[in-house]
């Protein structure tokens, strides 16, 4: 598990949330370079930081990246989703014109399916048990 600089609080919350994203390129096009990567990564810090979250890890191939998010309860993860592709695609194609080249009159560069997993913290099995656990009251 985490240790406790980790943990955050909020007004009236004390929360741990870590979130794995990982978008695809639209019809999983190889257009990523290093470059493209290094630029990618500025500008998604960028966005988070705008919705109060963090980027801890990012990392891609030539067709995807994955971004390990750290983000309050109050941030509506489909939200952040949404703003992280749009903002990003329409930065790197303004920056890149070669990546506009990949799709032709197609204004997108992110597939528009994602994946989202939470990350961290115990196993479910754990949990579960932890919460099976529990002194009820009589």
């Amino acid at each position: 598990m985490a240790d406790n600089s980790d943990i955050r609080t909020g007004r009236h919350c004390v929360f741990l949330l870590h979130a794995h994203l990982v978008f695809v390129t639209k019809l999983r096009h190889k257009a990523f370079t290093d470059t493209h990567l290094t630029r990618m990564e500025e500008i998604m810090r960028d966005v988070c930081a705008d919705f109060e979250t963090e980027l801890r890890e990012f990392n891609g191939g030539p067709d995807h990246v994955h971004l390990l998010v750290t983000l309050p309860p109050k941030i509506a993860l489909s939200k952040l989703v949404n703003s992280l592709k749009g903002v990003s695609s329409r930065r790197m194609r303004q920056e890149f014109p070669d990546l506009a080249a990949h799709y032709y009159r197609a204004t997108k560069l992110w597939s528009g399916s994602y994946f989202a997993g939470s990350a961290g913290g115990p196993p479910l099995s754990t949990v579960r048990q932890y919460i099976e656990q529990q002194n009820r009251p009589l």
